[in-house]
């Protein structure tokens, strides 16, 4: 298509910056009104901006009007500094977004995934990407005293220009520019603080979005297979309106509704119950565990779950038992974390340090479920019972993983079990009291049952000691049971997620690597530029989890290989160089995690790359090596590489005997589970 030679002349970024008088907006005393619509050429560009739309290359606009819809022109945002937006939002009023922003609540109240944001607090950075359900800004209810509409406007004014924002726009941005492109023929220069000052009425909040750059999410972004998580999907039906250039200037997009947060109603009764459980303390803290299949929403729950309570709480605990999908750390852990601060977004987002972390080392446990259970116990004994406790459960429920989780119930011995499955799943029977006390687990047997199987005797006593129960393993305390049926679109059909849970895992340990990053840079440093740390040998023992690797081989499973930073309670010593190997895996604390960028034979010495501070690496004598694997974009995406990248081959042939990994028949039970 040819581009009109008088208008090709003149690029979008410099329509902020040219003046009124050369763009012919300039009014003299008693020239025509509309001069600036009228100009010559106007027309060309319009034909040759919707033949865009006509090709297929940008969607058609909306109505013939040009005028947005409705739905559209309810939205109130106006630009203010550069990067930033204020939005205002009438009572009950929500926007669903797609994108990142940093949100300042400058008036009036809103709630954001459960989590209230009143006047006169903190900012809260927003992260809505296209993996996980959209976050959704509404207007709720808040304490104020009664104004007229003149008193309300002024204090609105006054907000308003604090934050700069201009009586009128001076001229098109750069968003105006390209909603002007996609064909809107109506996109008026109003006067935009005029025009939000007339939308103020009582109970309406105002909230400034500001543009988010973080060092994580710009080295997630940094890799191409991720560079468009938080970018605005295309729309089939869209209609454009100026408050879309607004929020486009902050890095969001408007989504529907549906994309958001679909609470069912059996959710809302299950979250006042335990909102109402949490917030009275006659029963002592209320410990939740939540379970269902993989792909219910068990993650979504709990965050919500999170942002709720911390409206009324200061903090709570949340231990994680999922190995696959963590919440909080890298996969491959169990932990136990406390939690002041909302969950504004997904796991990638709030990679946190708990204060009891053991790295597991596998994305599931069915290769060796006895160290998982130890796992669970560990982290469990380091819960003081002060503060409200969460659980988070894998979503293996069928057969093996059913029999699993029933003896995780009864050693944690909830209060509350919160069960999420559609109606027509009957793989997972109802955990009610008193099927968890009679049915059989994969390690302990139901009270009817006769006396349970011992795993290891020294930590069972070590454990009834804890609870000060006599017979922990065939009784339980009662518990209250909620289920929970989800209503959003494909609910436990793992097939219809939106993101495969390895991608999931992958941007998770991104997410991780990203606290690498200096924050004082704008740009991102690949990681063969950052100075690892220097580890001997003989100062810390080492041990391959997932598998059995020949001591004279060790070294080669080890290089380029994902790390879990430990310590053991034994002191380690060796009268030579080393290494120390260990013979068996040890269930030890997990202070972060590393990358072994190389291995100096000569020197005998790891090169180690870690966010971990140093304060803490103090304290590490001990390296596990597991199943989790460094993402294969962190090799791909390395610069200034040339040839054949290091430690990757495209080159493997799976047709081998033995060359894929082996796959445990979880539906074969064990001998005293068969029925004769």
């Amino acid at each position: 298509m040819p581009k009109p030679p008088a208008l090709r002349r003149l690029a979008p970024a410099r329509w902020a910056q040219t003046p009124l008088k050369r763009l012919g907006r300039g009014r003299r005393q008693g020239a025509p009104a509309r001069k600036w619509r009228e100009r010559p050429g106007r027309d060309a560009w319009r034909e040759f901006a919707a033949s865009f739309a006509r090709s297929g290359l940008l969607p058609a606009p909306g109505p013939s009007s040009g005028e947005a819809a409705p739905a559209a022109r309810s939205l109130a945002a106006v630009e203010a500094t550069e990067g930033a937006a204020v939005l205002l939002l009438p009572h009950g009023q929500a926007l669903t977004f797609t994108g990142k922003c940093r949100l300042t609540c400058l008036r009036g109240a809103v709630q954001v995934f459960g989590f209230t944001i009143a006047q006169e607090q903190p900012p809260y950075d927003l992260f809505s990407p296209q993996t996980h359900c959209a976050l959704t800004i509404e207007a709720v209810t808040y304490e104020a005293a009664e104004k007229s509409k003149k008193e309300l406007r002024i204090s609105a004014r006054a907000v308003l220009r604090a934050h700069r924002v201009p009586r009128g726009t001076h001229g098109p941005s750069d968003a105006y520019w390209s909603l002007l492109c996609r064909g809107v023929k109506s996109l008026p220069l109003t006067h935009a603080r005029i025009k939000l000052l007339k939308s103020v009425a009582p109970l309406c909040s105002l909230v400034l979005m500001e543009g988010l750059d973080t060092s994580v999410t710009r080295f997630i972004l940094n890799h191409p297979e991720f560079s468009h998580i938080f970018r605005m999907k295309r729309q089939k039906s869209p209609c454009f309106a100026p408050e879309d250039a607004a929020l486009a200037a902050t890095g969001i997009g408007k989504r529907d509704p549906e994309s958001g947060l679909l609470l069912s109603e059996s959710s809302v009764l299950a979250t006042e119950e335990l909102i109402q459980a949490c917030c009275e303390e006659d029963d002592g803290c209320p410990v939740i565990l939540v379970c269902g299949p993989k792909s219910i929403g068990k993650s979504t729950f709990n965050r919500y779950l999170i942002n709720l309570l911390l409206n009324n709480l200061p903090c709570v605990e949340y231990m994680e038992c999922d190995l696959g999908q963590t919440e909080f750390t890298p996969p491959g852990c169990v932990s136990l974390i406390n939690v002041s601060e909302p969950c504004l977004g997904p796991p990638f987002t709030h990679q946190r340090m708990p204060h009891k972390m053991v790295y597991y080392g596998e994305a599931s446990c069915d290769q060796d479920t006895e160290r998982y259970i130890d796992t669970v116990k560990y982290v469990f004994n380091s819960y003081k019972k002060e503060v409200p406790l969460i659980i988070n459960t894998m979503g293996w429920v069928k057969g093996v993983g059913l029999l699993l989780l029933t003896d995780i119930i009864r050693l944690l011995a909830p209060s509350h079990i919160v069960q999420i499955s559609v109606e027509d799943f009957k793989d997972m029977p109802h955990f009610t009291p008193e099927y968890v006390n009679l049915a059989a687990g994969l390690h302990t047997k139901g009270r009817l049952q006769g006396k349970c199987k011992s795993m290891d005797v020294s930590g069972m006593e070590d454990w009834k000691q804890y609870e000060g129960e006599s017979d922990l393993y065939t009784s339980t305390p009662g518990h209250k049971l909620l289920c929970v049926q989800p209503e959003f679109p494909g609910a436990g059909n793992a097939g219809e997620a939106r993101v495969h849970s390895g991608i999931l895992r992958d941007v998770a340990i991104l997410g991780y690597l990203g606290q690498l990053q200096p924050l004082e840079t704008r740009s991102v440093l690949p990681l063969h530029s950052l100075i690892p740390y220097q580890v001997p040998f003989n100062s810390v023992a080492l041990r391959v989890i997932h598998t059995d690797v020949v001591p004279t081989h060790i070294m080669y499973s080890v290089n380029a290989s994902w790390v879990g930073l430990c310590r053991i309670l034994d002191e380690v010593r060796c009268q030579t160089d080393g290494p120390i190997l260990l013979t068996q895996t040890p269930v030890c604390d997990c202070l972060g995690f590393g990358i072994i960028r190389g291995v100096d034979m000569e020197r005998k010495l790891y090169h180690i790359l870690t966010p971990v501070p140093p304060e803490n690496l103090r304290l590490v004598n001990c390296l596990l090596l597991g199943n989790i694997a460094i993402p294969d974009c962190v090799f791909t995406n390395q610069q200034g590489t040339e040839g054949e990248i290091p430690y990757v081959t495209s080159e493997y042939n799976y047709d081998i005997l033995g060359a894929g990994k082996l796959k445990m028949k979880k539906h074969l039970k064990r001998r005293e589970h068969s029925r004769s």
